[in-house]
């Protein structure tokens, strides 16, 4: 370990960040300087604006990545080094606010009955039961299983902030089957690491990845899917059965009910609750047809 490395995670574990943001904003500034082969203590705002531009327009990377990238390194020039940083130098990009992908419950069935092995297919029923982010299933323990209750404490999410969602009893008896086909049962984590899933430690962020889009490719899925859209569909479904947007809120662990207001937008529920003004139209007959 490098010694600003050492400097940089020191920091960011004071001020208490997430495990999945000191990884994130580890990973970028040791990119920022392969990139240009240089200790980024010796690089200057030129290099960042540089990197920034090859960000976009080489990478195409999307604009909350960049902007992630950029946050990173003015954690390490402000927090680390105690350097000034010129937001008007480094302007963050402007985000695009798309609506994201929503499969049907058809098609979520036909991506679960898809999945590539069993242990493939218990990760992916789990994300769509409990809307839990990936990194957040990553670490989920054989005790934040609580089948007295039913319940799924998710502890450690975004901000810190841990949350309780419901059991499904579809689920539970799918984890009781996990946990009988798993060669050596674990002491700690619900989905145990490497190959044969015996390890201490537990399975990392990828390997929900890969079975999220292994299940869509075999499926035949032409909407792209990553694991994030299982937790999308979560919310959406629950709309549309007629959960309120405070309890999905609750659910998914926002803190502004704002973010969760989007799913209005997705819900066929509400979307079909209007009818379109042209059907309101007296329209003569059909459209005339071409000579």
């Amino acid at each position: 370990m490098t010694h600003l490395r050492k400097l940089m995670l020191e920091e960011l574990q004071l001020r208490n960040y997430s495990e999945e943001t000191i990884r994130s904003y580890i990973h970028g500034v040791e990119d920022f300087s392969r990139r240009f082969n240089c200790p980024p203590d010796r690089l200057s705002p030129r290099h960042i604006r540089e990197y920034q531009a090859e960000l976009f327009q080489k990478r195409k990377l999307s604009p909350g990545t960049v902007a992630i990238r950029l946050a990173a390194l003015r954690f390490f020039y402000t927090k680390t080094l105690r350097r000034a940083w010129s937001v008007a130098d480094t302007p963050y990009p402007k985000r695009d606010h798309r609506l994201p992908t929503i499969l049907s419950q058809e098609e979520v069935a036909q991506l679960i009955d898809a999945a590539c092995s069993p242990f493939d297919r218990t990760i992916l029923m789990t994300l769509y039961a409990t809307g839990a982010r990936r990194a957040e299933l990553t670490h989920l323990k054989l005790s934040d299983v609580d089948n007295k209750r039913m319940v799924i404490r998710i502890e450690g999410g975004k901000e810190r902030k841990d949350r309780d969602v419901m059991l499904s009893p579809v689920l539970l008896e799918e984890l009781r089957a996990h946990w009988r086909r798993l060669p050596r049962k674990p002491s700690q984590w619900l989905f145990p690491g490497n190959y044969h899933h015996t390890g201490d430690e537990p399975i990392d962020t990828k390997t929900v990845w890969h079975a999220c889009h292994n299940a869509a490719k075999r499926a035949s899925i032409e909407k792209r899917v990553h694991p994030h859209t299982l937790r999308h569909c979560f919310a959406t479904h629950l709309l549309e059965a007629g959960a309120d947007i405070r309890t999905i809120q609750v659910l998914l662990g926002h803190a502004d009910l704002k973010e969760t207001m989007k799913y209005l937008h997705l819900s066929q529920r509400h979307l079909n609750s209007a009818a379109s003004p042209l059907d309101s139209l007296k329209l003569r007959g059909s459209s005339p047809q071409k000579d």
